[in-house]
């Protein structure tokens, strides 16, 4: 998601989740062309974290 506030252009990293809910997961302040490798990285891991523990109280609830 790219968003303008001033003359500053920021980024955040998102994705869908189970229809209609959006998780934001991390953002930054663009300042080049390039998005930095460590943004990228850092919101790989946020989502993976999302959906591990997602699953895991999922799971929890169902053996309950």
């Amino acid at each position: 998601m790219r968003v303008e506030y001033g003359s500053n252009i920021y980024r955040i990293f998102c994705c869908f989740d189970e229809g209609n809910i959006v998780v934001l997961f991390n953002g930054f302040q663009k300042k080049t062309q390039k998005t930095p490798l460590k943004e990228i990285e850092k919101a790989l891991r946020l989502k993976h974290e999302y959906f591990d523990l997602k699953k895991s109280q999922e799971n929890e609830r169902r053996s309950n």
